[in-house]
């Protein structure tokens, strides 16, 4: 097969609607494998970069095809691969320079993917390699969170939140969350031991001493997350505004380091004031951190939260429903 379905946008813009086209097939260079994709999940990531806002961090061509993360079958392997064959199940998160999981196959480095959890479907698997290896970059690499410290996951029913309350609980953590009252059953039922309702109580109004807050919203909640944190405590956001020091670490060059510490001033200051540190995330792929997760998922300790699944034929009907906000857990697009 030299040619494959992929949805595709033709250009930036918040009304720019996926397009199947064919496209061909992606080279594999040696140390990468061609992965059949069974499943890839939707990510607010994708829409963030179809909308144009990930541009300062991030360059692509057009057409640009979306997508995050996958679960499918090893096809060929490059002449330096060690780690996988052809007819192995994996589940990944290509490199940022190499996405397009909404696509029949992707071509991704082979320490950028892990077997696929035996007890899994393949669409169970594509929900977790973006959410799992992001809560576990903020509370392992991060926060470095022991047991019996206090962690507060903003919209614990979303994506990243379902996984975080488990990671975080498995980790020994006492874990605060955030949801409406469709959600609090569900966050409930993953071991959450505080959930405010935020329709009837502020989070920022009766949480206090908090060792760390995983931030998945930005804006206002994110700045009164600093409110919650005992002196020396963290806030490590995936929704906030890169700051300095995220730029200098990832070599955006002395430009765009002074415009992202000129946009996150106001966050700086209030983490300052707090006696807090502020820590943007913006996560990286692992093979080998995902075999750590493998790990977690087999032994029952973190079972992934699926909303809805969507046929290929339907992922930009899938992207509008993540973009609503109403999903509780994971959006998946069945490709195979």
């Amino acid at each position: 097969m030299t040619t494959m379905k992929a949805m595709l946008i033709e250009r930036y813009g918040k009304q720019q609607p996926l397009r199947l086209a064919d496209v061909p097939v992606p080279a594999i260079g040696e140390h990468e494998i061609l992965a059949e994709i069974h499943a890839a999940s939707v990510n607010p990531v994708d829409f963030k970069i179809r909308d144009g806002k990930l541009k300062l961090l991030l360059h692509f061509d057009m057409p640009l095809i979306l997508g995050n993360d996958f679960a499918g079958v090893v096809r060929a392997v490059g002449s330096k691969v060690q780690r996988f064959k052809v007819g192995d199940a994996v589940y990944g998160r290509p490199r940022k320079s190499n996405i397009g999981t909404f696509a029949q196959f992707i071509a991704a480095h082979e320490d950028d993917i892990a077997p696929k959890p035996a007890n899994l479907s393949f669409e169970e698997a594509a929900s977790v390699p973006l959410v799992g290896l992001t809560a576990y970059q903020a509370l392992h690499d991060l926060m470095h969170l022991q047991a019996g410290q206090k962690i507060l996951i903003q919209a614990g029913a979303g994506g990243v939140g379902t996984f975080a309350i488990q990671l975080a609980k498995s980790m020994g953590a006492y874990v605060a969350t955030t949801a409406g009252e469709a959600g609090a059953p569900l966050v409930q039922s993953l071991g959450a031991d505080r959930i405010i309702n935020y329709h009837l109580e502020n989070f920022a109004q009766v949480l206090h001493d908090y060792d760390a807050v995983l931030d998945t919203l930005g804006g206002e909640a994110l700045l009164q997350s600093f409110q919650v944190l005992k002196p020396g405590g963290m806030v490590v956001s995936v929704s906030g505004i890169p700051d300095g020091r995220f730029a200098r670490e990832n070599g955006l060059g002395m430009f765009k380091t002074l415009l992202l510490s000129l946009a996150s001033a106001k966050i700086t200051r209030r983490a300052h004031q707090s006696g807090a540190a502020y820590r943007f995330l913006f996560m990286h792929p692992s093979g080998e951190q995902l075999r750590r997760i493998t790990t977690l998922i087999e032994t029952g300790k973190i079972v992934p939260v699926l909303d809805r699944v969507f046929p290929f034929a339907q992922a930009q009907q899938a992207l509008d429903y993540a973009q609503s906000g109403r999903a509780k857990g994971k959006i998946v697009v069945k490709i195979k």
